[in-house]
């Protein structure tokens, strides 16, 4: 039993590698994430000119088209080809009008990008609940262990119930590069999707 408790011991020493990510930012425990937390985007940023007041009101098929240019799976030269077919069936398409079609773009990759970011503080606080979980086994384990007539049983259950918590933990920490990474690679779209308009707008 106590080569087993040792294993258990040498994987809780993974939880002190792994922990720190789950605050990246002190001020921030429920951000994991090195970038600094930012709900929403703005669009100033990434649009270098006034946006219309009726940037909202859109034709259904360039509604479609800026559905589109928001998902993921449509590739950077696939978002140009459709830029591309507006600025060819429109010849009198103006700043403005790429303005209108960036907005309700934008707007879509923006909520898009606010859910995962509250998925990730979801998936930080879930960390950091199983963090404790963990430490709780271990302090019950320890006691145990410590007593002057040990229930092997019992600790036995304790240190599977331990391992298994282990496991998750440094599951869901080795994923942690790629659930940060999607906040940025949107942010990078929403710019990207910039540039191609105001390319095509001249």
């Amino acid at each position: 039993m106590r080569m087993t408790s040792r294993a258990v011991w040498a994987g809780l020493s993974l939880i002190t590698v792994a922990t720190p990510l789950l605050a990246a930012d002190p001020s921030d425990p429920d951000w994991p994430c090195i970038q600094r937390r930012v709900e929403h985007l703005s669009i100033g940023v990434m649009w270098p000119h006034p946006i219309p007041e009726e940037a909202g009101s859109l034709p259904d098929d360039l509604r479609n088209v800026a559905a589109q240019l928001a998902l993921r799976r449509v590739s950077e030269e696939q978002a140009r080809d459709l830029v591309a077919e507006v600025a060819a069936d429109r010849p009198d398409f103006t700043l403005d009008d790429y303005a209108r079609l960036y907005q309700v773009t934008f707007d879509q990759i923006d909520r898009q990008r606010a859910e995962i970011v509250t998925g990730i503080v979801g998936y930080a606080q879930n960390q950091s609940r199983l963090a404790a979980e963990i430490d709780e086994l271990q302090a019950q384990m320890a006691q145990m262990e410590a007593a002057e007539e040990p229930d092997f049983d019992r600790i036995d259950e304790i240190e599977a119930e331990l391992d298994g918590r282990l496991r998750v933990f440094n599951d869901r920490a080795s994923s942690l590069t790629y659930v940060c990474e999607s906040p940025v690679l949107l942010e990078q779209r929403a710019y990207s999707i910039a540039q191609i308009m105001l390319a095509a707008a001249g």
